[in-house]
């Protein structure tokens, strides 16, 4: 079988630590043979270091000089969709970090030329990947939940606001805490309830520890050049009357350093994602079911896999193109209501 000739697009730390070596361990299957960052150093140095042969400042160079059939995306926000758009053109399969794009019609553009282009276009949402949540899929499909009407979701920093990178330009991110940490939970809520669009949003997002500064467990930043809310708060609401709480933060003035997490409220039983435990009653008692020996995974490695197997046509959980697209509106009326 011919191996897919892959590139990554960004010299950042996502790339050499997350994507790079996945992809690295799927040889059979896939090649790296470039590196495109518009810093030619970066691009050389991330190049070098993995014993990838080129290295481009230029993407349109890039498409000239190779025969690409792959594209990996790991830009700041901003660049997700010039960046998408010119791999799709090029007849490539993109795996893009997330979220999809800054704005919802852009991230509608994207999965509309995928699919007019016939390749693969997906995101890189690792937390499908664990053990915790394909328990919870399995719980779902046996009927265990019963009907799923209301799901809590969180992920929240006591002081994570990033001292470095862009992390806080919402020019470049497009938003704070929801764009960067929330989607990881908003996806696994939408997948709960089959990629739903919600009938209404409600939101509200802050910015006081953000705009006050000082030092947390990430390093200090600049309140002057905090640009995007350090909280997110939603609530979603379906047409079937199901909901979802949504809860992201850069910081908050909360117990816990990071709280990652999903609670899911079905008419026959619940369940919490991180640890897993199953709410439900047997032989007519109330019962709590813990699950100690779930496998520690490598979810970079497996979402890679997932998206490799969507570009081979093989069956795969990874979050595709019109997933992203719905995933982006949903952002965007939370950042609108936010707004009013």
């Amino acid at each position: 079988m011919p191996k897919f000739k892959a590139a990554i697009i960004g010299g950042g730390s996502i790339a050499g630590k997350n994507h790079i070596p996945a992809l690295k361990q799927l040889p059979e299957q896939v090649e790296i043979v470039a590196v495109c960052s518009r810093d030619a150093g970066k691009a050389r140095a991330l190049a070098d270091q993995h014993s990838i042969p080129f290295a481009y400042a230029d993407a349109t160079e890039m498409y000239r000089e190779c025969r690409l059939n792959m594209v990996v995306i790991c830009t700041p926000n901003n660049l997700h969709y010039p960046f998408a758009m010119q791999a799709l053109e090029q007849g490539c399969h993109v795996f893009c970090e997330k979220p999809p794009a800054i704005r919802a019609s852009e991230a509608r553009e994207m999965a509309d030329l995928a699919t007019q282009k016939g390749v693969v276009l997906a995101y890189n949402l690792q937390l499908r990947q664990t053990s915790e949540w394909e328990l919870l899929m399995r719980c779902k499909a046996e009927g265990q939940l019963g009907e799923i009407y209301h799901i809590k979701a969180h992920f929240l920093r006591r002081r994570g606001i990033p001292g470095w990178g862009y992390f806080t330009n919402k020019a470049m991110q497009g938003g704070g805490a929801l764009i960067d940490l929330g989607v990881h939970v908003l996806d696994l809520a939408l997948c709960a309830v089959d990629y739903a669009v919600p009938a209404n949003v409600l939101a509200n997002t802050y910015d006081f520890i953000g705009k006050t500064g000082g030092k947390g467990l990430m390093g200090s930043w600049d309140p002057q050049q905090f640009e995007v809310e350090d909280a997110a708060m939603a609530y979603l609401s379906f047409p079937n009357n199901a909901s979802i709480m949504l809860s992201a933060s850069f910081a908050l003035n909360t117990q816990t350093d990071v709280d990652r997490n999903l609670e899911v409220f079905g008419s026959k039983g619940g369940a919490k994602l991180f640890p897993f435990s199953l709410y439900t009653s047997v032989a007519g008692e109330l019962a709590d079911v813990n699950f100690p020996y779930l496998e520690d995974v490598d979810i970079q490695l497996k979402n890679t896999a997932a998206f490799v197997d969507a570009c081979l046509g093989k069956p795969s959980n990874v979050c595709t193109a019109e997933q992203g697209a719905v995933l982006q509106a949903v952002v965007e009326r939370i950042y609108e209501s936010a707004k009013k």
